[in-house]
């Protein structure tokens, strides 16, 4: 059998493009920022919070970025496996079974409860462990100072085992209420006094905390939704040090065009019903694609005027309302700028009644990612 091409919808009039000078910019605005000697990660997880990982991990690694954070193994496998040697940290949980694949591949992963340590099997080669300290976010890590120095001297027992790094994560850093941010940066600061010896990386910034509580940086940050030019809640909008350039841009291209008379309907359900005469436009992109059913009633931009999809939304297509009759082919933005109107991820967000993230994330493979650099 011949090898599959990858799977992705190049032949389709519906696109994303990912500026990776947007990408670069921000990276470098984050270091001119940060205290001196402090390592930036590009945090590429969510393939790279839908951008395309390996793209953005290349252009990370030219913009000064000295490592990666991921979600899974399997993408800190796939960056190995595409020529990246630089350091890779994986946040999530992982089969403990795996741990001697990660250690094999030079990996860094993150140990986070006491059983991690029964039964462990392991290369010759030094496993790097990150120990995560859980100061309030309540998710993965260790919950008191015992527990972290109980893993710290196991990691220091065994030989097979290297303390690489010590982290958290705040739960609060994109709120301007910074009591409990404050309360668990006290938590994490009274667990490293503990340390006799504190590991190569420590660590607690993410995006909103390293554009925000430069106090919390130490000598690492992990940078994610900020690298992307996206803010890390609306909150914190008016109060960042310098401006984010958005990368990603999403566009498709009008299939068909068709006049409604009063009474006509549209899509599933005919839940829209036509007033009066009007144009609307059927466009190839959907809730596969990543544009969710939500959005319907959402206005996108048609030659720099808004057009409103009505009716729902289906798996692969949408029908918006036009100001006026334009050709198949013209090109329609739903994230981006067209004439004098921009649309942005966190516009959708705000619409949807979700954060920046989600949105992003959630454009799927079938839309492919052209690359501006």
């Amino acid at each position: 059998m011949s090898e599959l091409r990858t799977y992705t919808g190049v032949h389709r009039p519906t696109w994303i493009e990912v500026d990776l000078k947007a990408i670069q910019a921000n990276i470098q605005n984050e270091q001119q920022l940060l205290p001196a000697g402090t390592e930036i990660f590009a945090v590429v997880k969510a393939n790279a919070y839908g951008h395309g990982i390996l793209e953005v991990a290349k252009a990370a690694e030219q913009a000064g970025a000295t490592g990666f954070c991921v979600a899974i193994l399997d993408e800190a496998l796939y960056l190995r496996e595409a020529g990246f040697t630089c350091p890779i940290l994986v946040l999530g949980a992982i089969f403990k079974a795996d741990a001697a694949l990660a250690a094999e591949q030079d990996i860094s992963i993150t140990v986070y409860n006491k059983e991690f340590f029964e039964g462990l099997s392991l290369p010759d080669k030094p496993l790097k462990l990150h120990v995560k300290v859980d100061t309030g976010m309540g998710r993965l890590g260790f919950q008191t100072e015992k527990e972290v120095l109980l893993a710290v001297e196991q990691i220091a027992a065994d030989p097979r085992l290297q303390f690489e790094g010590i982290y958290t994560h705040f739960a609060t850093a994109d709120q301007k209420e910074t009591s409990y941010f404050e309360k668990q940066l006290q938590k994490f600061r009274s667990v490293l006094l503990q340390l006799d010896q504190k590991p190569r990386y420590v660590h607690a910034a993410n995006s909103a905390t390293a554009l925000l509580h430069v106090q919390a940086d130490f000598n690492m940050i992990r940078l994610g939704i900020a690298m992307y030019g996206l803010t890390p809640s609306v909150e914190i909008e008016d109060s960042l040090p310098y401006e984010l350039k958005p990368a990603l841009s999403l566009y498709t291209e009008i299939a068909q065009v068709k006049k409604l008379l009063p009474g006509d309907h549209v899509s599933y359900g005919a839940t829209y019903e036509a007033k009066q005469e009007e144009w609307v436009a059927t466009l190839p992109i959907g809730y596969a694609d990543g544009l969710l059913r939500r959005f319907s009633g959402y206005q996108v931009l048609v030659n720099g005027h808004p057009a409103e999809i009505i009716g729902r939304v289906c798996m692969d297509q949408i029908i918006v309302r036009l100001n006026d009759y334009y050709p198949v082919g013209t090109v329609v933005t739903i994230i981006g700028q067209s004439g004098s109107l921009k649309r942005t991820a966190t516009d959708a967000a705000e619409y949807l009644g979700t954060i920046n993230y989600e949105i992003t994330c959630a454009f799927s493979t079938r839309v492919p990612r052209k690359y501006l650099d």
